[in-house]
């Protein structure tokens, strides 16, 4: 017996299938499967059927509470997909920010006491309902741009405690929003305060304790760390990482944002995930990224905030066949931002991307970057429906008309969690 539909859309004008390769490599980057005029039929929160608006009409037996949305000539892409943010802090950090206008930089804002370390002593004194009410308010903005899934990281505790206190919170608004969380362990995001003159203690603990614990009680799926001049060398990077590969976690690396340290061959030669930010990649880790199945996750809003002059060398990485996913970095000190689709518009200006390769980013490309390949992203039968609908008749319009929000319906799992207009 056919299923009843519970959940209808119909006069799409453009329907973002992103039906096809996964991966999105090269030109296929540009390749969205669109259907002109489509329809989607939704039973519970799978997709039944994807096709032409009156097909799905003709063909699809109603339940008697269907939600029928007729989508007005729009654009509908699948939910989008943030494979990089740092959600879970309470204080912000918009001195710094001016900081940076004055001349800063924000390595020299760290070294002076500010940065993450200053996020990392607010959080520990910081109560686990507070961080749990601010964080659900960031991922509530983040769904309202058309966000239904996000990895989020743990990193502003740098202490057993403080570090399994910020993944409870995601692990607790992973169980209570409708946006699915993907955890990630980032105990090793910079040295704190009272390791600052024995570095190698606190990698001791994080080898020999976090990583245990985050394990044990099944709180995190990946680890990340800071490889960075003045954070953690190739080879403190490798120990850790090694370690908490060993321990079964996915990995994922900060690599190469401030300089070429040799983080994102690193990145490849442990099999990670993705590598992230690779501001600085070198052409050597351009073609070990490329020969390995690591994404690279770039942050075009990172560079945009620090008043940087130089943005990830997209184009270049596309050219030499690596798999490309956008973020938005959402954090307190760098990119206090929780807008995917203003991410659109820095590639576009600054990376020279096309629309369509960047909407390829924040989908079906960011779904291999949390692992999720095949799983989320696409618009096609048998996967959930993480559906959004657009205020816009050209999928083009997304970088185009930027610092607006062009969401007009959110669907998550088959139901309507956010209805802006």
């Amino acid at each position: 017996m056919d299923k009843k539909i519970t959940l209808l859309i119909k006069n799409i004008g453009q329907l973002i299938t992103m039906d096809g390769p996964v991966p999105r490599l090269g030109n296929d980057l540009n390749n969205l499967g669109i259907i002109e005029n489509g329809g989607i039929a939704v039973a519970g929160n799978e997709i039944i059927n994807v096709s032409s608006s009156d097909e799905i009409e003709g063909k699809s037996t109603l339940s008697d509470d269907c939600i029928v949305i007729d989508a007005d000539r729009a654009v509908v892409t699948p939910g989008l997909i943030d494979p990089h943010t740092h959600p879970v802090f309470s204080m912000t950090r918009e001195m710094e920010f001016e900081m940076r206008i004055a001349g800063k930089t924000y390595m020299e804002i760290a070294n002076a006491g500010g940065g993450i370390r200053a996020s990392v002593r607010d959080l520990r004194s910081t109560p686990k309902e507070t961080l749990i009410n601010k964080t659900k308010h960031r991922l509530d903005r983040m769904l309202s741009y058309g966000v239904t899934t996000v990895e989020a990281k743990s990193g502003y505790g740098l202490s057993t405690d403080s570090e399994i206190k910020q993944l409870e919170v995601i692990k607790e608004l992973n169980q209570n929003h409708p946006i699915d969380l993907i955890p990630t362990f980032l105990g090793a995001h910079e040295i704190p305060d009272e390791y600052r003159e024995n570095r190698e203690e606190y990698i001791n603990i994080l080898i020999n304790e976090m990583i245990p614990k985050v394990v044990e009680n099944n709180l995190a799926e990946f680890s990340d760390i800071f490889t960075e001049e003045g954070v953690y060398n190739t080879e403190e990077s490798r120990k850790i990482q090694q370690a908490a590969k060993d321990a079964g976690l996915k990995l994922k690396f900060h690599a190469d944002e401030l300089k070429s340290v040799g983080g994102a061959e690193l990145a490849a030669e442990l099999n990670a995930t993705s590598a992230d930010h690779l501001v600085y990649i070198s052409a050597a880790g351009i073609k070990a990224i490329a020969k390995s199945k690591t994404v690279a996750v770039l942050l075009p809003g990172t560079t945009f905030s620090l008043a940087g002059k130089q943005y990830a060398p997209a184009r270049k990485m596309i050219e030499e066949g690596v798999v490309v996913a956008l973020s938005t970095d959402c954090n307190p000190g760098s990119s206090f931002s929780e807008s995917l689709p203003f991410m659109t518009s820095l590639a576009a200006l600054q990376m020279k991307l096309t629309a369509a390769e960047a909407i390829s980013a924040i989908t079906v490309n960011s779904a291999c970057a949390i692992d999720r390949g095949g799983k989320i992203g696409q618009i096609i039968k048998g996967l959930p429906a993480d559906l959004v609908v657009w205020d816009m008749a050209d999928y083009r319009e997304m970088p185009y008309h930027y610092g607006v929000n062009l969401v007009k319906k959110v669907i998550k799992n088959g139901k309507l969690v956010a209805n802006n207009c």
